[in-house]
């Protein structure tokens, strides 16, 4: 969520009336926002996507709730010693949270272990351990709209009697101690990003948000239905009418059996009516076709910690099967790969088949990646049921992701085109009038300026290094991961720094490249990665021959504050993932709105960027999805481009030789083996495309002019990256409601007063 006080003055239209304020009290307001902690409560895209989600979704007057866990810690803070990443605990409680408001009256128990009776009215789940979930509110406010949402997140306390019934004469103490086993259920968030870990821990708290946020959502439910004279087998077929619950990815996929649960064993409804109903309130949106990243639970552990949620995934599987096979007689292969079982060594359970069979609704998050969804890993589920699948490409708040964070570039862009964008993003393409202008383009290439020099500032503050602001501000920020190849930029750094210093005299465009991010901590090769980058910037910014030519910054702690700082002050957005990997990208969309270009594969949200503002607008390079199937089909040979390219066998026989680590010459044999042995994301086969690409971009950056009109296209065709837009298509085709942009009057003012704007002339 990164940090609240300035983004709620902002959507509370505040900001300049609190500005002043703070200033007649001698106080200034930049400096009391950078005393707030972030709260970072996920770890990457996947977590900021649901912060945009909610930003939206009040904007657009949908009544909706964000559920999570409230981690006591959240995503670690990483510090950079001697160039190695050190992981030190985020404890960003400690001074307490402003914005929240615990809601004791809302605890509700949740539970684990235990085993299953079996009678004639049904199945109980009996002698469980109970963890109760207490609430705690944080207040989400839409744009100027008078509409404040909520998100509901969730903490682990210990019963009273947790560990002391079981203790008649036993040790009091250790009893009142063991509640700590309970409360650990929130304490920290598992840093994988794009990877899974079958931890029993985790399971734990998927299961907890979800178990605790379906009785949430059912007490709420039963409410609205108070005094109804229907019986309880007809109460609930209104249900998937009144609700809808999104699965952002398949990290809450038990939800499903849950529910299924809760109306088979506690409600008593017939299995196959719980089943209609389960399946038409929930909706399941995919992050990642990455096989390492699939959530696959063993049959073993969700039989001991939720051993009647087993006995409900088998029956849903059987009755799944039994379909299949009714359709497909004899095609034992095709209910081996569709069955939410995997046999083979450990019994798995597969998540996502299990989110794709309970859902009426699956989604990828850009129209590559929900094709890849559609024809390659889920095709035998596309195929028979083509018309579940959808694409909802991601957006991002512009309310953060501008006026917050570039108060410069919006302030402009409201001169040109009016305020009215910021509620509808598809305005900026208002501002294509303006590509000729010089008087505008002037204005645009200035506030790049001020924003570089103002994050020049800033690095040279805590870094200690000297920034040319005039040089291009080159950045690569996103968690590390060999599939977004941090390693191919920094390959471009060896490159550019042998090239200089082969000849000192020659013409070179100015960078200073800026690569920042956090590696899982198990992360082997991750972490080697930042210390390779870290290395070479060691090297490269000591070197007199190259002066203020070339510097590399490793940033340290990336987060949501940080990119609000660096993200408006970048020329170039490095989205440079292997085509057919990264699902969409957020960053990518935050660049451009900000004003820089992009160099990237087509990969991604990066395909509909270069659709919209047109290919030549962007710096596309390298294999498409198609050249990387072709190229496993016949065998990636990495020694073959190392042969053929000299400038890559330098720069890969300098790692290889300690060039950047004299000290332990071998400290880099691991990187280099991967990129030679077993690199599935292909470094070497898109190295000379980029580095060709690269050129392009510098030969343009020498024309002020030409670049600043090439910005003002990115940032005209912006708009589609709006998450206004991503939720409004949520909406209307999942979850089947209609946003309102009805302002509801504040209650200083009477009802009327205020414009009814809802489309059909009903309040939402």
């Amino acid at each position: 969520m990164g940090r609240t006080l300035q983004n709620t003055m902002i959507n509370l239209g505040l900001q300049n009336a609190c500005d002043e304020a703070v200033y007649q009290l001698g106080l200034d307001m930049e400096e009391l926002e950078e005393i707030e902690e972030d709260a970072g409560l996920g770890n990457g895209g996947l977590g900021r996507l649901a912060a945009c989600f909610l930003d939206s979704m009040a904007t657009l007057g949908l009544a909706a709730y964000g559920y999570g866990i409230r981690y006591e810690y959240g995503i670690f803070n990483q510090k950079i010693r001697d160039g190695w990443q050190v992981e030190e605990a985020d404890d960003w409680l400690r001074h307490g949270n402003p914005w929240e408001k615990a809601r004791p009256e809302y605890m509700l128990p949740v539970h684990f272990y235990g085993r299953v009776e079996h009678s004639a009215t049904g199945a109980k789940w009996v002698d469980t351990q109970v963890v109760l979930a207490l609430p705690y509110d944080t207040p989400v406010p839409g744009y100027m709209n008078n509409t404040v949402n909520t998100m509901r997140l969730w903490s682990a306390r210990a019963p009273n009697d947790f560990n002391l019934r079981d203790f008649n004469v036993g040790d009091y103490i250790q009893a009142v101690l063991d509640r700590n086993l309970a409360e650990n259920i929130s304490r920290v968030l598992y840093p994988n990003d794009n990877f899974f870990e079958g931890k029993e821990l985790r399971l734990k708290q998927e299961y907890f948000v979800v178990a605790a946020t379906l009785q949430d959502i059912i007490r709420r439910f039963k409410a609205s239905k108070f005094g109804s004279t229907d019986s309880v087998r007809t109460v609930f077929d209104s249900f998937p009418d009144q609700v809808a619950i999104q699965l952002n990815d398949t990290h809450p996929a038990m939800a499903i059996p849950e529910l299924m649960r809760i109306f088979v064993d506690i409600e008593k409804l017939p299995w196959n009516k719980a089943w209609d109903i389960t399946k038409r309130t929930f909706a399941y949106t995919n992050h990642t076709v990455l096989p390492e990243a699939l959530e696959r639970w063993p049959v073993d552990l969700v039989e001991k910690l939720l051993p009647r949620h087993l006995q409900i995934i088998y029956e849903i599987n059987q009755r799944h099967l039994d379909h299949i096979a009714s359709l497909f007689p004899n095609d034992v292969d095709r209910l081996r790969r569709m069955s939410l079982i995997e046999e083979g060594g450990t019994k798995r359970i597969n998540m996502a088949h299990l989110c794709i069979v309970g859902s009426h609704a699956v989604n990828g998050v850009a129209k590559i990646h929900s094709e890849i969804v559609k024809t390659q890993v889920f095709e035998d589920f596309a195929a028979l049921e083509p018309e579940k699948f959808q694409n909802k490409t991601n957006g991002i708040t512009p309310r953060r992701w501008l006026l917050l964070c570039n108060p410069g570039l919006a302030e402009l862009i409201a001169e040109k085109i009016g305020e009215d964008y910021v509620r509808d993003l598809s305005q900026l393409t208002k501002l294509h009038e303006f590509v000729d202008d010089d008087l505008f383009i002037r204005e645009v290439a200035k506030v790049k300026q001020e924003n570089k020099v103002k994050f020049a500032l800033y690095l040279e503050k805590e870094y200690k290094v000297k920034i040319n602001p005039s040089s291009m501000f080159d950045v690569h920020v996103k968690r590390i991961h060999e599939y977004k190849r941090q390693l191919m930029n920094c390959l471009h750094i060896i490159t550019m720094y042998n090239r200089i210093r082969r000849d000192p005299a020659k013409v070179f465009v100015p960078r200073t490249v800026i690569i920042g991010g956090k590696a899982a901590p198990g992360y082997h090769m991750a972490k080697m990665i930042i210390k390779l980058i870290n290395a070479v910037a060691h090297v490269v910014n000591n070197d007199p021959v190259v002066g203020s030519k070339l510097k590399v910054i490793f940033l340290e702690n990336y987060r949501v504050s940080l990119a609000e700082k660096v993200i408006p002050a970048t020329d170039l957005s490095e989205q440079i993932s292997t085509a057919g990997t990264e699902a969409s990208g957020t960053g990518n969309m935050k660049f451009m709105l900000n004003g820089a270009l992009t160099i990237g594969t087509m990969d991604g949200a990066n395909v509909e960027m270069a659709e919209e503002a047109g290919e030549e607008n962007l710096f596309i390079f390298g294999m498409r999805v198609e050249d990387v199937t072709e190229l496993d089909r016949e065998g990636y040979n990495a020694q073959k481009y190392y042969d053929q390219l000299p400038e890559l066998k330098r720069a890969v026989d300098q790692i290889k030789s300690g060039f950047f680590s004299p000290k332990d010459p071998d400290l880099f044999k691991d990187v280099v083996d991967m990129l030679f042995h077993h690199d599935r994301f292909k470094v070497f086969a898109d190295y000379e495309a980029y580095v060709k690409c690269q050129e392009k971009v510098s030969e343009l950056y020498l024309n002020s002019k030409a670049w600043t009109k090439m910005v003002i296209r990115n940032i005209a065709a912006a708009g589609k990256f709006s998450s206004d837009r991503t939720i409004k298509e949520y909406a209307r085709d999942i979850w089947h409601v209609e946003p309102s942009d009805l302002k509801i009057p504040p209650p200083n003012e009477p009802r009327d007063a205020v414009e009814d704007k809802t489309p059909n002339g009903t309040a939402a």
